[in-house]
């Protein structure tokens, strides 16, 4: 089952001319086999003015089942940009929640679509919800083999690994050795199970929290955007958890006062504008 929302104009039996209108109708739950309601996001996408590159806003709540997901390799950098497919349009993530975060989530999809005029999908999984937004490789005269990333990730790595080292030195000098074990066991089969380059193993976290030298640019590991935003979501969790409050992530600035000025004001600028902006303070 998916579901699919459109402005008020767009139910209309002659689509309208209203299209600016921001009122949503309730949800229409169809199956992906039915030809009108198909035909009908199709004639909807059809309104899109190629020329001025906007689209009018549409919202779909997507299972995992509903969709195709892949990952190309970056250009430049050895990492992989997630992308999925849904009735030939291709999304990238913008922003990944936590299982129990589903009202946030829905919370800052609708965001995009009202207020920003995107067109996103909500990604419902049974672990997690994701938000992606629609990708117009034609408009930006690249081809989705050669899809680079618009972001800089190499402050953002920076500052989640500086983040990761910090809860970690505070499980081991508040909670002793065996929670820090623990919590490096715990950390690592969260990040292997998400793929993460450098991690494939739960052992494999161990240099990320003893050796590694977040400034020294060569150390670094190949993460992109989507694999910061997750491990700061479950560096969160997790510290809630063995801590039993969430003062670890509180005076993040004052934190990262290692990281470079510029790069730290990046990371800043970028958790602002990100819901993990409301944990990480």
């Amino acid at each position: 089952m998916q579901s699919l929302m459109l402005p008020i104009a767009m139910t209309q039996r002659d689509f309208g001319n209203n299209y600016s209108q921001r009122q949503w109708v309730d949800c229409i739950t169809y199956h992906s086999r039915s030809v009108s309601k198909r035909s009908l996001i199709y004639k909807y996408l059809s309104l899109c003015n190629p020329v001025r590159s906007e689209y009018f806003p549409i919202m779909l709540i997507l299972k995992r089942q509903d969709v195709e997901i892949s990952s190309i390799q970056h250009p430049k950098r050895e990492q992989k940009i997630p992308i999925l497919k849904y009735q030939d349009q291709s999304f990238r993530l913008i922003s990944i929640f936590a299982q129990d975060q589903a009202e946030e989530a829905k919370s800052f999809w609708r965001d995009l679509t009202d207020n920003q005029g995107k067109f996103c999908i909500l990604l419902e999984e049974p672990n997690r919800h994701s938000v992606w937004g629609r990708i117009r490789l034609d408009q930006i005269g690249i081809k989705e083999t050669d899809l680079e990333s618009e972001l800089n990730t190499t402050p953002l790595t920076q500052a989640s690994l500086l983040l990761l080292q910090t809860v970690y030195i505070d499980v081991e000098d508040l909670l002793g050795i065996r929670q820090a074990k623990q919590f490096q066991k715990d950390m690592g089969q969260v990040l292997s199970s998400w793929q993460f380059p450098q991690v494939e193993k739960p052992d494999a976290i161990a240099p990320l929290l003893l050796e590694v030298e977040p400034l020294n640019l060569s150390q670094l590991p190949p993460w992109g955007e989507h694999h910061v935003i997750t491990l700061l979501q479950e560096l969160y969790r997790l510290g809630k958890e063995y801590f039993g409050n969430t003062t670890f992530a509180e005076e993040v600035e004052d934190i990262l006062q290692e990281q470079p000025a510029k790069e730290r004001q990046q990371f800043l600028n970028w958790l602002r504008q990100s819901p993990l902006g409301k944990q990480w303070r």
